[in-house]
């Protein structure tokens, strides 16, 4: 759970970021939504509202909390990796989201092997 919330507020500082660049807040205004080419309008906006959901999600311990976050951050993955001429690289995003994706694969995997050893116990059945 602490892991969870530890990404929800990441995620919401994502989400806070792409929203001053949009509002003009950051980047000395060279960010503003009016400003921006066609590709940066429609992932600036969608990453806007995508990553705040996500922090939602993950804060509230939901089973789509992670879903949301997979699609914000593989949007970034693809932005900076398959699209990486027109948003540029940033290998320290990428970095994150695979060490984050990582961590939550492997609490999910020690919780499905505890559930597994739980059911394993001896039990006592009668006829």
């Amino acid at each position: 759970m602490i892991f969870l919330r530890v990404v929800a507020i990441a995620s919401l500082w994502f989400g806070l970021q792409y929203w001053g660049m949009l509002v003009g807040y950051s980047l000395g205004g060279q960010g503003r939504f009016d400003l921006l080419s066609l590709p940066w309008k429609v992932a600036g906006a969608s990453l806007s509202v995508i990553f705040p959901v996500a922090a939602l999600g993950l804060w509230l311990a939901v089973s789509w909390g992670p879903v949301i976050w997979a699609l914000a951050a593989g949007t970034q993955v693809l932005m900076h990796v398959v699209w990486y001429d027109t948003f540029g690289s940033n290998p320290m995003v990428l970095v994150m989201h695979a060490v984050v994706a990582l961590v939550y694969i492997v609490f999910r995997l020690a919780l499905w092997l505890e559930k597994r050893h739980k059911q394993d116990e001896i039990r006592l059945d009668l006829p």
